[in-house]
């Protein structure tokens, strides 16, 4: 909430260029933080009882790895700058970026510690503390003017915050010592992970740079919008389902028929939030653009639906890869992430030509085409993944798409009655409260009909009093 406050009030005061300029910087970013990671949180996370001492090296690795990307990444400034139209402004924002490389590798492996744990209560605090204070500082300078650098303040504090707060309230220091030994026995599955980690981080980022590129920074500031809100929900979910529920089924990787059960359940479990969420997001777009931003965003308004689509796919390849990770199949899940860039890059080729195509009342109509070929390609990988997930997991794919067709048959069906009810009234906020009360109260009603046992289930959950969780 409190990120998605700040996130309004910035997009009110920077312009679209200043968007695209943190976009540019973000797309280095996200590749670096990559490489800082290599993998390692993602196969601490699969071992069943990780040591010390696995702790602590995979820590100094982070670091290390921190300091070295950040030095060769603050020399490559002005090379950044050369890709985007030679923006000189992007040389002194990079390398004021990019310090949050080091601050965020100081918190991978505490994090990861708590998650191991299935104890977010400190990882909450840490996220609210580091948002609260930099949204406030971001906020402020963005008023005052300081433009993009706004921004990239508010991220540092953001990342300086969390891990301060996880330090002084983890209870663990590293040892002194660094194991060759013990980074070598995270090798298969980390290297698996970075694979797949970064084809899927050149999939979501390929296209803002092709954007920044060929078109200019206004309109990836129109793309870097869309994804950015798009992303909330998607992320929020993905992250959920692979920080909580990959312990879990680690620890019954071995008991077949209990893992089937499981991974049904988190099957409906997923669905039941996953639909209303981003199909919801799709039907009120709209009037949530106009209620926040004003006009000023519409042109983001078409991309943020077509992302909002497309994470409907994202968020199952995301559970379906946590059931390969949990059954040790990382190398099958580097294989889709291959096919589904495979596709994306030849969908990129076709549109490239179009990608400036502009009308007077459609400014990013060739950024439509090359979003559709992210849709084709997500669409596309979860086909093949659904598959190959339930060879694994043993299951049959009729289960698998029985646990998710109810709960987006009953959306679909709601979509219109919704979009209906919100004109009504003709003020943005009027309407997106209509449609969310309309939509939800109907989908509560039909799901407590038709006696949903998930709903019950999601609802304790989400009150914090379940006390069977989805995941036994």
């Amino acid at each position: 909430m409190l990120y998605a406050i700040t996130g309004i009030v910035l997009a009110r005061v920077l312009s679209t260029e200043e968007i695209g300029l943190v976009g540019a910087v973000a797309i280095f970013q996200a590749f670096a933080s990559l490489v800082i990671d290599s993998g390692f949180s993602s196969a601490l996370l699969q071992r069943k009882h990780p040591t010390r001492l696995d702790y602590s090296t995979v820590l100094w690795f982070n670091l290390f790895a921190a300091l070295v990307i950040y030095g060769l990444l603050y020399m490559a400034a002005p090379w950044i700058a050369s890709l985007f139209q030679n923006d000189a402004r992007l040389v002194g924002l990079s390398r004021g970026m990019f310090v949050v490389l080091i601050l965020n590798a100081s918190a991978i492996v505490q994090v990861n510690r708590l998650m191991k744990r299935m104890d977010v209560r400190m990882v909450a605090v840490a996220n609210t503390a580091g948002l609260f204070l930099g949204g406030m500082a971001g906020i402020w300078l963005a008023v005052e003017g300081y433009g993009a650098w706004a921004i990239v303040w508010q991220t540092l504090i953001i990342a300086g915050v969390k891990s301060l707060v996880l330090w002084s309230t983890g209870r663990w220091l590293p040892v002194m010592r660094f194991s060759f030994t013990s980074l070598r026995s995270f090798a298969g599955v980390a290297s698996r992970m970075m694979g797949t980690s970064f084809l899927n981080t050149v999939f979501l980022n390929l296209y803002g740079f092709v954007i920044g590129n060929r078109v200019g920074l206004s309109s990836l500031g129109y793309y870097t919008q869309s994804d950015k809100w798009s992303k909330m929900g998607i992320s929020s979910l993905s992250q959920v389902l692979t920080s909580t529920f990959v312990p879990t089924l680690a620890a019954v990787q071995n008991e077949d028929e209990r893992f089937r059960k499981i991974s049904s359940r988190l099957n409906r479990f997923t669905a039941y939030l996953l639909m209303p969420a981003m199909i919801g997001l799709m039907v009120m777009a709209r009037p949530i653009f106009h209620f926040l931003f004003g006009s000023k965003w519409d042109p983001s308004i078409v991309l943020f639906q077509l992302l909002a689509f497309r994470g409907i796919f994202v968020v199952l390849n995301s559970l379906y890869n946590n059931y390969l990770l949990a059954k040790g199949e990382a190398g099958v899940i580097m294989k889709m992430e291959i096919l589904r860039d495979t596709v994306a890059l030849i969908a990129l080729f076709v549109a490239l030509p179009f990608v400036g195509l502009s009308t007077p009342d459609n400014p990013v109509l060739g950024l439509e085409y090359l979003l559709w070929g992210q849709v084709a390609a997500t669409v596309l990988t979860w086909i093949v993944t659904l598959v190959i997930t339930c060879r694994v997991v043993g299951a049959s794919k009729r289960v698998f798409l029985y646990d998710l067709v109810p709960y987006a048959a009953q959306v679909a069906l709601l979509a219109p009655v919704m979009a209906f009810c919100g004109h009504i009234c003709p003020w943005a906020g009027g309407q997106v409260l209509i449609e969310l009360i309309v939509g939800a109260g109907l989908y509560l009603l039909i799901n407590h009909l038709a006696g949903s046992k998930i709903q019950g289930e999601v609802i304790r959950e989400l009150l914090g009093r379940n006390k069977e969780s989805v995941t036994t």
